[in-house]
């Protein structure tokens, strides 16, 4: 199996896994319900909102709430350590723990979208754009 087939079979089975503790906010029963799949060993999702929703929500749930259960997946929302913007690069490109690294999968400008996407969400307001120029720095 390659790692983009690994990677999105980690998330399905992480949206579709048994007991997990989520907010209510997170799932609803007639919310209606839409994935990604981008073609390929690359993401092509371009926007923040759009690559967090198709690398990211999966584990850390839609409203960044994060989820217990199979795995144990940290919340970013309200989370202060998603300030620190170098750390946050670098989970997204190397990975951490249980969680996948995705910077073989995106691109600079990739990763700095969906950095400020989850610094400016979430209840997050972190001040201080990322640029692909930092994220390059850090691969």
């Amino acid at each position: 199996m390659d790692r983009r087939t690994l990677i999105l079979a980690m998330m399905l089975m992480s949206l579709l896994s048994g007991p997990a503790t989520v907010s209510a906010q997170a799932v609803t029963p007639d919310a209606p319900r839409t994935f990604t799949i981008s073609p390929d060993y690359r993401f092509t999702e371009q926007s923040g909102e759009a690559l967090y929703s198709a690398t990211c929500a999966g584990c850390h749930m839609p409203d960044g709430r994060g989820a217990q259960g199979a795995g144990h997946y940290p919340a970013l929302a309200d989370n202060p350590a998603v300030e620190a913007a170098p750390y946050v690069i670098i989970n997204v490109l190397h990975g951490r723990k249980g969680m996948p690294p995705f910077g073989d999968e995106m691109n600079d400008d990739q990763v700095a979208a969906v950095v400020n996407y989850t610094r400016t969400h979430f209840g997050n307001r972190f001040a201080g754009d990322v640029t692909p120029a930092q994220v390059k720095s850090l691969r």
